[in-house]
């Protein structure tokens, strides 16, 4: 936030000065004296002043008001009288756009009370428009403004509004000789067209970014930058399209770039045109959103040692970043690492620690309603994978059927459809349901995402289907496509996964050579990984394997190893059950239930809202 104090030539009266000086001192007091640096402001117009300082002091109070006190009500007031006076008033722009732009965000910031919401946000959609047509010939304010409005309409989920508002800024940026803002402006409306799924709009949009930031010659800082959301995108396309081997390359250059502008220091001069005076994210955040990434693809390719470690090394930066920054992007952030870590630790084993980390989740979610309203879908997810894990299918599957009715995204509904067909498939008596899921994640046609990744898995869900069926063959098939498609992009767990069940068929054919072909690297890639569900299976069929081929000694290491792992999971599942967070999986509608909720509410800050 802006200094209360504001020295302008024309605002040279001393009670004025004098004033503004009193309420910048106890505004920045330690502790913030709050109370009194309104009063202080609050003064001045007991002094009956000109226009000028009349709508300054306005915005003063309705800034302070809003960013340090509950008194919305009165904040937003003083704000109204802002932006209605500086409309008088010439040439003052500074306050009469500021008051424009923090009314708005006040206006969506009140979007918790229910009653008043849809006239708060449709205030704050015409104030923005009204703003940005009189700015014009304020390049920093219009850019400002047309980025605001456009993320209004994002979190409205109307994107080709939001779309169409960012090229306008890229196409005005360009005309005032802004080329940093305009590639600003075209990534962030590839971001929106990739949330979109309009591919083909994407791509020449990053061709162009690409070209741009490469030959601009400017700030450090600000082309690393650039380059970072550039790469970013470029690593997130890929990661969509389950391509975790061809995405390599980018991902690299993204951890290049990351160090680099890391050792570059700030520059303290400010850019000379004003259009330029915007930076897309601060060095420390995108630090965190590159660990992010990383988390991503480590953890779709089976690399869960590497998830665990960059897990860790970011939230321990978001809660650095937290005690002095509540920014509600690093809640996001910080949901996201929660989602990936909690898959992790389920792969490894570990659900109690899954099943706390899933409670932390839904609460931080709790605490931050538009988050948990995109992300609950996510959560039942989580909630369903783990219900699989300790072998609760009734709450597995309606854990899934409440994820799937609250979600509309394409990938995520994918998957879980993909993991309620193998619910279904162990269940063995929803035959109807079980193909009618089928049919529509059918890989050989028709399949309703481009994600490489996901037409694998449904490869494998095909063939797992057909094997609890005995159709030895068919099953065979859709698992060698599986493998064809796993190698090719690295996915270990679906190798492993594929090659353990491959394994299991031919010792049902009496094929115990081959059956050993299949499963020795199933086990060596479960144990590098680790996935321990896919161990114990591999170290049961060596057992078996080893005992019919009349191998007493490695039969009797691999009953070993499958008894070790049998105990481990025991231990495991019997510790997750006893929690009292056990329950949510019997949560299946409204919010996150009261009684699994800590005293004090998760261990993040959650001062600032979403």
């Amino acid at each position: 936030m802006a200094t209360v104090v504001a020295v302008v030539p024309q605002y040279n009266e001393a009670w004025y000065l004098s004033l503004l000086g009193f309420a910048e001192n106890f505004r920045t007091a330690s502790p913030p004296k709050i109370k009194l640096c309104v009063h202080c402001l609050q003064a001045i117009f007991q002094f009956k002043p000109g226009p000028r300082i009349e709508a300054r002091t306005h915005l003063q109070l309705g800034s302070v008001l809003y960013h340090h006190t509950k008194n919305i009500e009165l904040a937003r007031s003083h704000l109204e009288q802002a932006w209605l006076q500086s409309q008088q008033i010439p040439s003052f722009e500074d306050v009469k756009f500021e008051a424009a732009s923090l009314l708005a965000e006040l206006y969506c910031q009140q979007e918790t009370n229910r009653t008043t919401t849809l006239n708060l946000v449709d205030s704050a959609k015409p104030l923005l428009r009204k703003a940005i047509q009189i700015s014009q010939q304020t390049p920093y304010w219009h850019c400002r403004l047309l980025f605001q409005l456009a993320q209004l309409h994002t979190l409205e989920k109307d994107l080709i509004s939001a779309s169409d508002l960012l090229g306008v800024g890229a196409e005005y940026a360009r005309v005032v000789g802004s080329e940093y803002t305009r590639v600003l402006f075209l990534l962030s409306k590839a971001l929106l067209l990739l949330m979109e799924r309009k591919l083909q709009e994407v791509h020449p949009i990053l061709s162009l970014c690409g070209t741009l930031v490469e030959g601009w010659q400017g700030n450090p800082i600000q082309k690393e930058s650039l380059r970072i959301f550039f790469l970013v995108l470029q690593v997130t396309h890929y990661l969509d399209a389950g391509q975790m081997k061809s995405v390599k390359p980018c991902l690299k250059q993204l951890q290049q770039s990351i160090q680099t502008i890391s050792t570059l220091h700030d520059d303290e001069i400010l850019p000379s045109n004003p259009a330029d005076l915007f930076h897309w994210l601060p060095k420390e955040h995108m630090c965190v959103l590159v660990y992010l990434v990383t988390v991503m693809h480590s953890m779709q390719a089976g690399y869960l040692e590497k998830t665990q470690k960059y897990t860790d090394k970011a939230l321990m930066q978001i809660e650095k970043l937290k005690i002095l920054d509540p920014s509600p992007i690093l809640s996001s952030f910080q949901v996201m690492l929660l989602e990936h870590i909690i898959m992790c630790r389920l792969v490894t084993g570990h659900k109690a620690l899954a099943l706390q980390e899933i409670s932390q989740a839904c609460q931080l979610c709790q605490h931050l309603p538009r988050l948990f309203s995109t992300h609950a879908a996510q959560l039942h997810t989580l909630l369903g994978l783990y219900s699989v894990s300790v072998n609760c299918m009734d709450s597995a599957e309606a854990q899934f059927t409440t994820a799937l009715r609250l979600t509309t995204h394409q990938e995520l509904w994918t998957y879980i459809v993909t993991n309620l067909a193998s619910v279904y498939i162990r269940e063995g008596n929803r035959h109807q349901d079980l193909y009618t899921l089928l049919e529509r994640i059918n890989p050989d046609h028709n399949f309703p995402v481009s994600s490489h990744c996901l037409r694998a898995a449904a490869f494998y869900i095909r063939g797992l289907l057909s094997f609890f069926q005995g159709r030895y063959n068919e099953a065979k098939r859709f698992l060698r496509e599986t493998l064809k498609m796993s190698n090719a992009e690295d996915l270990n767990r679906l190798t492993a996964c594929s090659l353990v069940l491959l394994g299991h068929i031919f010792y049902s054919l009496g094929n115990h050579r081959e059956s050993n072909n299949m499963v020795v690297p199933a086990m060596q890639l479960a144990s590098k990984i680790p996935d321990v569900s896919v161990q114990l299976w591999s170290s049961a069929l060596l057992r078996d394997l080893n005992k019919a081929c009349g191998n007493t000694m490695e039969a009797h290491e691999a009953a070993q190893m499958h008894q070790n792992f049998s105990q481990q999971l025991l231990r495991d599942h019997i510790e997750a059950c006893s929690m009292p967070e056990h329950n949510l999986i019997n949560w299946t509608e409204g919010q996150f239930p009261v009684q699994y909720q800590t005293q004090n509410g998760p261990t993040t800050s959650l001062s600032s809202l979403l």
